[in-house]
């Protein structure tokens, strides 16, 4: 059932819209046949062998240092990148994301994006954290030197997990470096990135914690107290997510939101064949303006959420006592 391995080179991009409108759409294609990055791409780029780990496929929505919140979305058909909006219960509804710059990070920084053939099970608790996934592919940040582009498929290594609870839903953050990226031989796994690339998991730690608050929304919470899991339990973490993208894509699940259309997956229900699907032409426009003020910089103060987190924890540990005693 799983998706036969297309040659990197193969990829290509069908542009819709122009960038920072509502109406842009980032499609994938295969040998100039129309594929789903979510569903066609393989999640294995190169099994394991001789002793080497497995490589995995990448797919970056966000290059490092920038703001535009585009991700894969899971509804539309064949799965294109698009830019997220604001619900329309904000002001204004459907406004274009962009991520706030927070001292001291401009935009993302790391390259960001998707793990392909992976699903975040939003109906069942995850076996780790014991919370429901939040109904996405795995994320992925790229920790390499290179600054990527949206639509780009890399091939990566796995070095580790941080484990996230965004508003009650697990949700995984994968580390991973491009198997071309200049460090890749040095860093095997999450232990080798401290003494490598000193600070990068750390500041990654930090982002992830506040990057929300600039917009009005709480600090995220951490699995495992934050600590980054190193490779084995990375790989355990997305062969659970893969088996997830199984049910979902054999129709075993019912996610009524999902788009399930691909053309490679014999068997499934969302099979097409190519020749059926009708993508919009591409045409690959200039940007639209962006009325957002993207250099501005947002100030967190750290040391106020620490004290914060202290006196929730010491008013936990009050509460246990007294119903210890009752």
């Amino acid at each position: 059932m799983d998706s036969k391995p297309h040659p990197k080179d193969k990829y290509s991009l069908r542009k819709v819209g122009r960038p920072f409108t509502e109406s842009h759409r980032i499609y994938f294609e295969s040998n100039h046949h129309p594929i789903s990055p979510i569903h066609d791409i393989p999640l294995v780029h190169t099994p394991s062998q001789n002793g080497c780990p497995r490589i995995f496929n990448m797919i970056v929505e966000i290059p490092r240092w920038t703001n535009p919140k585009f991700e894969i979305s899971l509804t539309h058909p064949f799965n294109p990148i698009h830019q997220d909006t604001y619900p329309s219960s904000s002001s204004p509804p459907h406004h274009l994301r962009f991520q706030p710059s927070i001292h001291p990070f401009t935009g993302y920084p790391f390259n960001y994006g998707a793990l392909p053939q992976t699903w975040e099970d939003p109906f069942h608790p995850d076996p780790h954290t014991h919370i429901r996934g939040d109904n996405d592919p795995l994320d992925a940040c790229e920790i390499g030197q290179r600054i990527a582009h949206t639509g780009d498929v890399k091939a990566v290594k796995v070095l580790g997990v941080l484990g996230l609870i965004d508003q009650e839903e697990t949700d995984w953050k994968v580390v991973v470096i491009d198997v071309e990226d200049p460090m890749a031989g040095r860093v095997n796994d999450v232990g080798d990135v401290e003494g490598v690339m000193p600070g990068v998991l750390e500041g990654m730690r930090d982002w992830f914690r506040v990057y929300k608050i600039p917009e009005g929304g709480e600090e995220n919470k951490y699995a495992f107290g934050g600590e980054v899991k190193g490779r084995g339990f990375a790989e355990g973490v997305i062969g659970g997510c893969h088996r997830g993208w199984k049910r979902l894509v054999m129709g075993e699940v019912e996610c009524a939101e999902a788009s399930l259309e691909n053309t490679t997956l014999e068997g499934t229900p969302g099979k097409m064949d190519p020749g059926d699907v009708d993508l919009p032409p591409n045409e690959d426009l200039s940007p639209a303006p962006i009325e957002d003020d993207l250099g501005r910089w947002y100030f967190v103060d750290r040391e106020k959420l620490d004290s914060k987190e202290e006196e929730e924890s010491l008013e936990r540990s009050k509460l246990e006592i007294n119903l210890e005693l009752k």
